[in-house]
C-alpha cells in the first residue's frame, strides 16, 4: 500500500514525498480514508508509529477542500503538552507547504 492508494490529493501526496515517506504506518492506513470520509475515530498506536500525521494528512486536504470564510478558524486541536503541540505545528507546516491554509498556535 501506498500514500496515493490512501485518496490524498496531489499535493499532499507530493509534501508527503518530499518529506521522504513512501509507505503509510498501520494506523495511518487504517485511519486516512475514515478521516477523509468524514467520520469519527479513536486510534490507539505506540510512540512513532505517525499518529500524528494519521489525523494532519487527511484535515489538510478536508480543509483545503472546503469552503472559506475570512478569519474564520476552521479546526481546533488541543494538545496536552507544549512538545506534542509544537509536533502537531511542525506536521501541519511540512504537510501543507503546496496548499494556501494559515495556521496559528498557541501556548499557555
Amino acid at each position: 500500500m501506498t500514500f496515493a492508494d490512501l485518496g490524498l490529493s496531489p499535493e499532499l501526496l507530493k509534501a508527503v514525498e518530499d518529506a521522504g515517506y513512501t509507505t503509510p504506518t498501520a494506523i495511518q492506513a487504517q485511519a486516512i480514508p475514515t478521516i477523509l470520509m468524514m467520520r469519527d475515530l479513536i486510534g490507539i498506536a505506540q510512540t512513532g508509529t505517525g499518529k500524528t500525521a494519521s489525523f494532519v494528512l487527511p484535515m489538510i486536504d478536508v480543509m483545503a477542500a472546503g469552503r472559506r470564510r475570512a478569519l474564520m478558524p476552521r479546526s481546533l486541536i488541543l494538545e496536552p503538552t507544549r512538545e506534542l503541540a509544537a509536533q502537531v505545528a511542525e506536521n501541519f507546516e511540512k504537510y501543507g507547504k503546496n496548499h494556501d491554509l494559515k495556521m496559528a498556535w498557541v501556548i499557555s
